[in-house]
């Protein structure tokens, strides 16, 4: 069988050990990044697809025949058209889990670094000031504790239920969102309820669900209004679930306190990006998920998705085909 990875530029090769992929098919040619338009050429008469961000929908899988099964390199499919893999008998696997903590700990270091205003902190030290001495502009919020504030999670899958678990650490009350409460969360510190509500009652809303028809675009002006005034929003989800311009808005009239993301609505974040200018908006380059333990369980994983395909008992196939 022909293997081939369209964009490996995501799976670090030289920190990471892939050589069992090779140990299992006949060839395997790599490319650094694909564009679209050169996908289904690239792809051509191989069974067998590793992506991290190229898309694969029914234009591609109508040019390649041959495809019977893609290996995500992260946890979520929203750069595939999963429903057309399905249609065309093409296996779809992931990678559950792998960043978890990962991600976790970084929505924890954004929001740490808008409560204590660390960076601002630290510029003023390097510039001279101490203390009551730091001038306005090097300090232009009150830093805020933690214990005792409300965090909203919207979605608790295994990340959401990571930071819910850091929240209670810091003594914090937790307010969720999620389209399915299960019976085993009957015993997490937490309180479900409505999105209307989370918003209105959370000092601090933390986005961790998948972008849907149905979420994309969910936090904008509309529902930012209905945010506490002064309150933050953290998102190492999807840069899609927000428009960036009414979120902008609300950064500039002080309505939303701050934002931290490791993700945007477009990737790599433009220059004419406006949340790049605003000094209450805290942004990195969609990192969470790559510190070296979480590295090699995804090249792990991966891995073990594409031998058990092969070898006629596929793991970790999230649309149906087998």
């Amino acid at each position: 069988m022909k293997l081939v990875i369209l964009d490996s530029y995501a799976l670090v090769p030289n920190d990471l050990d892939w050589s069992a992929l090779e140990t299992v098919v006949e060839s395997m040619v790599c490319y650094p990044r694909t564009p679209y338009d050169q996908i289904a050429a690239r792809i051509g008469d191989a069974e067998l697809v590793i992506v991290n961000k190229c898309r694969i929908d029914e234009a591609v899988l109508s040019a390649c025949p041959n495809l019977k099964w893609v290996g995500v390199t992260a946890t979520g499919t929203d750069s595939l058209d999963v429903e057309a893999c399905r249609r065309h008998g093409v296996a779809v696997a992931n990678v559950p889990s792998y960043s978890t903590r990962a991600v976790a700990q970084l929505t924890f270091a954004l929001l740490l670094c808008g409560c204590q205003q660390v960076l601002e902190h630290n510029r003023a030290v390097r510039e001279g000031y101490w203390q009551l001495d730091v001038p306005p502009e090097l300090s232009p919020a009150v830093p805020m504790e933690l214990y005792g504030k409300t965090l909203g999670i919207v979605g608790y899958g295994e990340i959401g239920q990571q930071v819910s678990s850091i929240a209670h650490a810091f003594g914090m009350n937790i307010l969720v969102h999620t389209r399915t409460v299960r019976q085993e969360y009957a015993q997490h510190p937490v309180r479900f309820v409505t999105l209307e509500q989370l918003y209105a009652e959370s000092d601090i809303v933390s986005l961790h669900c998948p972008s849907t028809p149905q979420t994309a675009g969910m936090i904008c002006a509309e529902s930012l209004k209905r945010f506490k005034k002064g309150a933050f929003l953290i998102n190492t989800a999807r840069g899609t679930l927000v428009n960036e311009a009414d979120l902008a808005d609300a950064l500039t009239s002080k309505h939303l306190a701050f934002y931290g993301a490791d993700v945007a609505y477009t990737e790599p974040a433009p220059a004419d990006c406006v949340l790049r200018s605003l000094p209450n908006a805290l942004l990195t380059p969609h990192i969470a998920w790559t510190t070296p333990e979480a590295l090699k369980r995804l090249a792990s994983c991966v891995c073990s998705n594409l031998i058990s395909f092969v070898n006629g008992a596929p793991e970790n196939i999230i649309n149906g085909v087998f």
